[in-house]
């Protein structure tokens, strides 16, 4: 999960803090959920999935078709 939380917030060309200020979800937990430090919450996970515009199993890495089951 860490690696694609990465990539996809580089590709958007975000910083953990504009990504912050855009999604409410503070630096210190983006950074962490990145680094796999931890597992952010269903929540935090549909936030993220709709903020990119991709799936939650693309996001936990259960595929990489960022597609599936949108």
């Amino acid at each position: 999960m860490k690696n694609n939380l990465r990539k996809l917030r580089k590709e958007a060309g975000l910083t953990q803090i504009s990504l912050q200020m855009k999604t409410g979800i503070e630096q210190a937990l983006l950074s962490k959920f990145e680094n796999g430090d931890r597992i952010p919450p269903t929540e935090t996970l549909m936030q993220l999935a709709d903020f990119y515009n991709v799936s939650m199993d693309y996001i936990m890495g259960r595929t990489d078709n960022p597609e599936i089951n949108k």
